[in-house]
């Protein structure tokens, strides 16, 4: 048996001392990326250090006017919270407002205000001009208290005024510095998201080796590249996920320590309200034998006529204070989950079996992404290994990238809540649903494929049913194989067949016994029953409201500013007189999603390739998921409004058709072989397929547009996890969101 260090010689043998060149070639250019985000953060990020350098600091303690405490801070409340310094008569380049560290975390609103030789007086926003605008500072964020000001000559007087609603009084205050020293700060954050930019910048440049190492040629590189790939998207989802920290539900001693019990390694507790336990509650119910949830809704709501009217709930609750559980399911005096029951199953009921505790949501959310990214690539794989030939590494990162971090999963993220997990859970199923579907195609194993895709594809009913649609994708699959070349009538073709649509009806069967055992109706899943913002037994389908929903889907563009995040919430506007339900949206997916305008291009490319294929399963397939994506669009704001977690219901479904072309205009381009001082062993012209047109320098063109394209559609989507919003990190803690933006907001 060979030892350790045979074995690590073996390997330096067949791994490293072959590629010798490469890695060495690699860790130069890893090595001087380091090097210039170093320099960024020390230099330029950190360039508030040297401009202050040479200041000369003007402490203010001793004329603060305000009750200075035993402690020798000063007491900041509701009637006194304002100072003003006047007779200053000095430059002013920053201010250092410093609260005491050690009271309660909050944010503080200020708003300054000066003369200069500019102004005699302290101005204001006025309807052309806007004033010195409010600044929160955080009274545990160091680099939130130094604050740059932008003055005219010498300033006279100077006035910092609390402002807001939200403030909690007493403040302590140390002191106001002028022109502090600004302390040097290394962000390891930043400098890693830096870092990442530059890496990614110098992989995915146009003459970079991954777009002349091709994943049927050079198998084993690019799995390597794929799973590092998987691997990175899984920690960025998974460090989003854990950075909204009221939403997790988990607790350990270094994380959400307020809800840690003490002793255990982690634990978990109830996050997001009373309604937001409805899949807790259900497992609890299941193992008792109940389909409705065990909690009574109070007789209030029992003796109405018409308890799906919001305002005569909210009437009646103030009349009897009696509280009801909102968005749940109410039918004949029991609250029921209209929420797909697969989740409930597959995470809530075995968790509970085997704890007793409550699952944690957001940890299902990762699951479910996690598992979706990873089939994502699989499918991806597949198409490049086994129907296009000449797909390259650095095309396949270009389309997955955008296709995991596009489609919606990150504001599933952002929100990982009972409402995102049904979401999550249908797209991993149908992502993994399709691979199996493709994978029978080529497989001797086809009926064991088929069962578990069909069983992946059947299973989204109890999640999402929106996402049935997508098992429209197998007539175009499977149309040529068993209906015009007549498998379907051999023997095999029966048995194949039949392992296609048996889960359908196992699932089916389940699913609807389950339907008529709480609501007397097979196809009846209780959304009706909603007790939400609208009465949905009487919302129907109105024409009218299809226009809004279109423009805000799909064509509105976003709303920006030049603050970080950049992103705002766009405006909403409709003609449609009657009810609209519309929550916070961030602008249309063709807008915001550039690379979504290759669907423009689809025709042509779609003839090009009908042209040199005798079959047109891929046109079928671009069909089928863009007819899809309209429809689930316009059916999801009819059935319930216009939300943007709403948007991952039909943005896979575009994204995937926009890989599809890709792949097609790829195999379409000539490529006269470059072998490589990186790959000598690249392979020469009279190897490759022919392609009807382009070339090198089309390929590049093409290759750089899409990389511009999906840059700005990965970016607008990362944006968008940080955008501040009602009910996230962002509005729980504020003050640890404002130190998020001060690592972005370095110039402040």
């Amino acid at each position: 048996m060979p030892s350790i260090w045979e074995n690590i010689a073996y390997f330096f043998r067949r791994t490293i001392t072959p590629n010798k060149r490469v890695i060495t070639h690699i860790a130069k250019w890893v090595g001087i990326l380091v090097c210039i985000a170093l320099a960024l953060e020390v230099f330029v990020f950190n360039f508030n250090y040297f401009a202050s350098a040479g200041y000369s600091p003007i402490n203010l303690k001793s004329r603060i006017q305000l009750t200075e405490t035993a402690d020798e801070t000063f007491r900041i409340t509701a009637a006194n919270n304002q100072l003003e310094f006047t007779n200053l008569n000095t430059e002013i380049h920053n201010i250092f407002i410093d609260f005491a560290s050690w009271q309660p975390a909050q944010n503080v609103p200020l708003k300054i205000q000066f003369t200069d030789t500019a102004h005699i007086t302290y101005f204001d926003s006025t309807e052309y001009t806007v004033g010195v605008p409010v600044v929160n500072v955080a009274t545990n964020s160091l680099q939130s208290k130094y604050i740059n000001l932008s003055t005219n000559g010498l300033v006279d007087n100077l006035k910092i005024e609390i402002v807001g609603e939200d403030v909690q009084y007493p403040l302590r205050l140390n002191t106001v510095v002028l022109n502090a020293h600004h302390p040097f700060i290394f962000n390891g954050v930043r400098f890693i998201i830096v870092l990442g930019v530059l890496l990614l910048a110098f992989m995915f440049r146009p003459k970079s080796a991954i777009y002349r190492l091709r994943i049927v040629e050079h198998p084993r590189r690019s799995k390597a590249g794929i799973i590092a790939a998987n691997v990175i998207e899984a920690a960025i989802i998974t460090a989003l996920l854990f950075y909204g920290s009221n939403l997790v539900g988990i607790a350990t001693a270094n994380y959400n320590q307020g809800e840690w019990d003490g002793h255990s390694i982690v634990n978990t507790y109830e996050v997001g309200g009373d309604n937001a336990q409805q899949y807790s509650e259900l497992a609890k119910s299941f193992t008792q034998g109940k389909l409705y949830l065990e909690e009574e809704p109070p007789q209030w709501l029992q003796d109405m006529e018409d308890p799906y009217d919001k305002g005569a709930r909210d009437e009646a609750q103030k009349e009897t204070g009696d509280p009801y559980l909102f968005d749940v399911a109410y039918y004949e005096g029991h609250y029921y989950v209209y929420f797909g029951v697969v989740p409930a199953l597959l995470f809530y009921l075995p968790f509970y079996v085997l704890t007793g505790q409550s699952f944690p949501t957001a940890i299902g959310v990762l699951i479910a992404v996690v598992a979706f990214v990873l089939g994502c690539s699989a499918m991806l794989d597949r198409f490049a290994r086994y129907h296009f030939k000449r797909v390259s590494l650095g095309i396949y990162l270009l389309v997955q990238i955008p296709l995991v971090f596009c489609c919606g999963i990150l504001y599933l993220v952002k929100f990982p809540t009972f409402y995102s997990l049904p979401i999550a859970c249908a797209m991993a199923f149908s992502v993994w649903g399709l691979y199996f579907w493709i994978r029978a195609r080529e497989s001797s194993r086809r009926c064991l494929n088929f069962a578990i895709g069909s069983l992946c594809m059947a299973l989204v009913a109890g999640c999402r049913p929106q996402f049935l649609l997508l098992s429209l994708l197998a007539i175009p699959l499977f149309w040529r194989i068993y209906i015009r070349q007549r498998r379907i009538l051999t023997r095999d073709g029966m048995r194949e067949v039949a392992c296609l649509l048996l889960p359908y009806v196992v699932v089916a069967a389940g699913i609807m016994w389950y339907n008529y055992a709480r609501f007397g109706s097979f196809t009846d899943f209780g959304a009706n029953y909603n007790l939400t913002m609208n009465d949905m037994t009487k919302r129907g389908w109105v024409l009218g409201r299809f226009a809004p929903a279109f423009f805000s889907y799909f064509l509105q563009p976003p709303n920006v500013c030049g603050v970080f995040p950049f992103i705002q919430p766009a405006e909403f506007a409709t003609t449609y007189m009657g009810q609209t339900i519309k929550e916070v949206t961030f602008g249309g997916v063709f807008a915001c999603l550039p690379v979504l305008w290759m669907l423009f291009f689809a025709a042509p490319i779609v003839r090009l390739r009908n042209a040199q294929r005798s079959t047109n399963t891929i046109t079928g397939v671009i069909i089928t998921l863009l007819v899809s994506a309209v429809v689930i669009a316009l059916v999801d704001a009819q059935m319930a409004g216009i939300l943007q977690r709403y948007y991952a219901d039909f943005s896979f479904m575009l994204l995937a058709a926009v890989v599809l072309l890709v792949f097609i205009v790829n195999e379409n381009i000539t490529d006269n072989p470059l072998p490589s001082r990186l790959y000598p062993k690249s392979i020469g012209a009279e190897q490759l397929p022919t392609a009807p047109i382009g070339g090198v320098k089309m390929r590049s063109i093409i290759t750089c547009v899409l990389l511009a394209l999906a840059a700005i559609s990965v970016t607008y989507s990362l944006l968008l996890c940080f955008v501040p919003e009602t009910g996230w990190y962002s509005d729980v803690y504020p003050w640890a969101y404002q130190e998020l933006l001060e690592t972005f907001l370095f110039w402040t």
